[in-house]
């Protein structure tokens, strides 16, 4: 039997056509773990489905991958369901993926937790981060549907706990794919021209899709970002979002949030008139306690009789004067007998010191009447004084001419110097 000689081409497309042409491959759902998934820039993504035996290569592209709600990771188990087909480049049968939901999960509640974990470790849910919430806000930013429910009641609730606070409406989508870009631009807008005090951001309840919004990551890093505190607002009680975590404060219900966002008038009312009460009663109480002062006061004798107090006094002056006078009186006392005892000891203490003086004189008038030099001109020796008065001690002091004077005891001589003669020094013997 003659076999039938096709082309590598003609081959190809008749698998395809087989495969293409069997209705349990154009519909199938494949279960196995993620390998080697990469998303290129185009969009697509390519990945291998494995099991312990075999392995099967996939491609989702890139409109089938923007309904991902997960970010698919190697290692997750998935079930795949798309149509099996022939790629005739290669020459191999991939799956075509039209979706992709993890096992165990649903690929919500797996995006959730995905992007929980992420923004948690990146510090978006940090409580340091929270801003409090003003008591008294001016104006409250309210950030969800205009069409619905929530917003009616937000308004009714805070015109009811505090009427003196504006509304400030930014109306957005709040489900769909245009809803977390038109919510995240409502929170800058808000605080770009600061448009309130606090910002109350959510919606009413619904499905988990219906709230999905809420947790998508530029809605979060909206919130994160804001300066104006935000209170989230998504569902009812049970329901949690990416939101709820990333704001500075969550409330149950959009009316809870409502509730959170303002005081209630009746109750600061009631705290304000207690305050008056209790600042009513500490005046009271200080006006007895000050009254009781001065009746005290007022009984006392300095009141009664002021000059009975300044009688008192100088009397007491009086006594402190005579106490002075006697204490100055006895040091005079005792002053003048020191001195009358100084007085009577001095004249013999003068006369000793007299005579001490009188002899030192004595003594030093001999000294000097000794030393003086007309003693010694009385003995024969003269002075020779040169024309300006100086006395001549030395023949090397005068030259033959010089008119010297010369002092006797009695008088005076004026001689001139005929000859200049130095006295020979004796050798000193050795």
């Amino acid at each position: 039997m003659d076999s039938t000689v096709l082309s590598v081409t003609e081959l190809d497309n008749y698998i395809k056509n087989m495969l293409d042409a069997d209705p349990l491959l154009q519909n199938i759902a494949v279960r196995g773990e993620l390998s080697n998934y990469k998303v290129y820039p185009s969009g697509h993504h390519y990945f291998t489905l494995k099991d312990a035996e075999a392995s099967l290569r996939c491609v989702m592209f890139r409109s089938n991958a923007a309904r991902l709600h997960f970010k698919p990771e190697n290692g997750i188990s998935v079930t795949a369901t798309g149509r099996v087909a022939v790629y005739p480049r290669d020459g191999a049968y991939q799956l075509y993926v039209d979706r992709l939901l993890p096992e165990g999960v649903g690929d919500l509640a797996l995006a959730f937790e995905q992007l929980k974990e992420k923004l948690r470790k990146q510090g978006l849910f940090d409580p340091a981060h929270k801003k409090p919430i003003p008591r008294f806000p001016q104006t409250i930013a309210v950030v969800t549907s205009s069409a619905g429910a929530a917003v009616r009641d937000i308004i009714r609730i805070l015109g009811k706990r505090w009427p003196a606070a504006k509304v400030a409406l930014l109306p957005v989508r709040v489900q769909g794919s245009e809803a977390p870009p038109e919510i995240a631009g409502a929170i800058r807008y808000a605080n770009r021209y600061r448009v309130g005090d606090v910002l109350i951001v959510g919606r009413g309840g619904g499905s988990v899709e219906d709230l999905w919004a809420f947790n998508d990551e530029r809605v979060a890093r909206a919130i994160y970002d804001s300066d104006i505190p935000v209170i989230s607002a998504v569902g009812h009680e049970p329901d949690v979002t990416i939101a709820d975590f990333v704001a500075d404060l969550r409330a149950a219900t959009p009316s809870n949030a409502a509730e959170l966002a303002v005081p209630d008038q009746e109750e600061e009312r009631e705290l304000l008139e207690n305050s008056r009460t209790r600042a009513v009663q500490a005046i009271v109480k200080e006006l007895s306690r000050q009254r009781a002062r001065l009746e005290d006061a007022a009984s006392r004798r300095a009141l009664l009789n002021p000059t009975a107090y300044i009688d008192q006094k100088r009397m007491e002056l009086d006594g402190l004067s005579g106490q002075l006078l006697a204490g100055f009186e006895r040091q005079l006392a005792q002053k003048k007998a020191g001195c009358d005892r100084v007085s009577a000891a001095l004249p013999a203490r003068f006369e000793r010191l007299l005579a001490q003086k009188k002899n030192t004189y004595v003594r030093s008038a001999a000294t000097l009447d000794a030393l003086s030099p007309l003693k010694v001109l009385g003995r024969g020796y003269t002075i020779a004084e040169n024309a300006e008065g100086t006395p001549v001690s030395s023949v090397s002091q005068v030259k033959t001419g010089d008119t010297l004077a010369l002092e006797l005891s009695d008088g005076s001589l004026g001689c001139t110097v005929e000859s200049v003669k130095k006295k020979r020094r004796r050798r000193q013997s050795t």
